[in-house]
């Protein structure tokens, strides 16, 4: 079992490490739309998950908005900083969870981005999320394609995704003032 955990590992970092670095502030900074993930606890935001992110020279700043499971309007702020040590991916920290890997496995910058994070806790216990992420409210299916392959390629099961509902009934500019 920890072998496997590891291998996962250490295919995300690879496969993270493929991002080019030239220009990838510029690039992945943006909104992004939430259109799939695995169940994750952490993340509060339920509907309408809009995450905008702009590059301060050492880090992004992350603006998360949407609605949540009480069917309120919410914000949650965070960063996306490299990860301490060297590890050739990038990390995520928001407000009321803890820092965890952001390893970005394929992404085109213009239309998708597909998230993987993965943690391991003692005795070979790990809770692993993951994300697709879409320019716009939704996204076409070679895309999601692309992500649901990338996703494969480290062994994670596409059927524990659930969609995200984004589109007309999303109050997405109130959510760029909050």
């Amino acid at each position: 079992m920890n072998t496997s955990l590891f291998f996962l590992a250490f295919v995300a970092a690879v496969a993270a490490d493929k991002i080019p670095t030239s220009s990838f502030q510029e690039d992945y900074a943006g909104v992004w739309y939430e259109i799939a993930l695995t169940n994750n606890p952490y993340q509060l935001l339920k509907q309408c998950v809009r995450n905008e992110y702009s590059f301060d020279g050492n880090k992004f700043i992350a603006k998360s908005t949407g609605i949540n499971a009480d069917g309120n309007l919410m914000k949650r702020n965070g960063q996306i900083l490299p990860m301490p040590l060297g590890d050739p991916h990038l990390s995520v920290d928001y407000e009321g969870s803890w820092i965890a890997p952001y390893v970005i496995l394929d992404t085109d910058y213009e239309n998708f981005s597909c998230i993987y994070s993965c943690t391991e806790y003692n005795f070979g216990y790990y809770s692993d999320f993951s994300f697709i992420f879409s320019r716009s409210p939704s996204l076409s299916d070679q895309y999601l394609r692309r992500c649901e392959a990338a996703f494969k390629e480290i062994g994670v099961d596409v059927s524990r995704f659930t969609k995200t509902v984004q589109g007309s009934d999303c109050p997405y500019d109130t959510q760029k003032s909050l």
